[in-house]
């Protein structure tokens, strides 16, 4: 009696599907929702929020510096002369309006 050397149909199993989870855990841990390329997207999404905010927070200041030279404890004259021309229109008697 002689004996084959042939692996045993269970171990042929056992190493199948250890191979399935483990291309499976693997695909998962790159590709899944938690994966590294979500965290790529993820970083790459907070970098354009932050210049966003960063935009925003600079008109922020600009309106607050409008607001706060328009006020009634600051007036600057040259602003309101500014905001009366472009808003409403106004000129002075000695201008002339070309259009």
């Amino acid at each position: 009696m002689t004996r084959s050397n042939r692996p045993s149909l269970g171990a042929l199993i056992f190493f199948a599907v250890a191979f399935a989870l483990s291309a499976y855990f693997t695909f998962a841990a790159v590709q899944g929702d938690y994966g590294l390329f979500r965290r790529v997207e993820i970083a790459a999404e907070a970098e354009v929020l932050r210049s966003d905010l960063d935009r925003l927070n600079a008109e922020i200041s600009e309106m607050e510096n409008l607001t706060r030279r328009l006020s009634d404890d600051y007036l600057d004259l040259d602003l309101l002369d500014q905001q009366a021309r472009s808003v409403l229109g106004v000129l002075r008697t000695d201008e002339i309006v070309i259009r």
